[in-house]
């Protein structure tokens, strides 16, 4: 049985935030201080679930978490910076979750691909409240936080096109544009996340999601497609 700690559940998420921000928040106490911003994270992310984060106003989030508005502004200064730290973790989660591929998965561009696909996919699973915020909210977003955003959409795809690349210098993958491939790659991603529900309709799981994308793609850009058992159908 595993007992490690989920890195993604939300005091583990909101304990790195701390970190990141100690400067910021005047509650000494870790723990404590870890407790109420995971009440403050999960409180904001379902009120803007609900009404949007433009629309949600600290007093909201002062009723929600029962924290005082002095208590609130212990933990962070103003809407936008507690936006930033949603946001920076989301960033910093993503690319500290693609950059752990195996060594050996490293070698292999086609096992890299398939291995970006399912840890982006199960990623966005773990923290899928925090990725649909992001996503939703995206066209509010003031500008150091539309920056954020855009700068991480980015890096993802170029994590993305750099696999494409070494597979097409190999030979294991035909394409005229890394760039446009991974920028294409993203959207199926994304789907798992902000279109859940409708997978769910269907009968449509995590594995088989994986799957179906690692099929698709695979389809398009592999210079000699599978045929047979190691073929997973969509």
């Amino acid at each position: 049985m595993d007992a490690r700690p989920d890195p993604y559940a939300t005091e583990a998420l909101c304990a790195r935030i701390l970190e990141r921000h100690r400067d910021r928040v005047s509650v000494r106490k870790a723990e404590r201080a870890t407790h109420n911003l995971a009440r403050i994270i999960e409180a904001v992310l379902k009120l803007s679930s609900r009404q949007g984060f433009h629309e949600t106003s600290l007093r909201d989030l002062a009723r929600a978490t029962g924290l005082s508005m002095g208590g609130l502004y212990t933990y962070f200064d103003g809407k936008e910076t507690l936006l930033l730290m949603i946001l920076t973790e989301v960033v910093e989660s993503v690319q500290g979750a693609l950059a752990a591929v195996p060594p050996d998965v490293a070698e292999d561009p086609r096992a890299h691909l398939r291995w970006l696909i399912a840890a982006h996919i199960r990623l966005t699973e773990a923290m899928q409240p925090w990725f649909v915020f992001a996503y939703m909210e995206a066209k509010g977003f003031p500008p150091p936080a539309k920056r954020l955003a855009t700068e991480s959409e980015l890096a993802t795809e170029r994590v993305f096109a750099a696999v494409l690349e070494a597979g097409a210098a190999r030979g294991v993958f035909t394409l005229g544009d890394a760039d446009l491939a991974a920028a294409l790659i993203k959207p199926l991603l994304q789907d798992w996340y902000v279109k859940r529900a409708k997978y769910a309709r269907r009968g449509i799981g995590i594995e088989r999601y994986i799957a179906g994308v690692t099929a698709f793609v695979e389809r398009a850009l592999l210079t000699h497609p599978v045929s047979g058992p190691d073929r997973t159908p969509v």
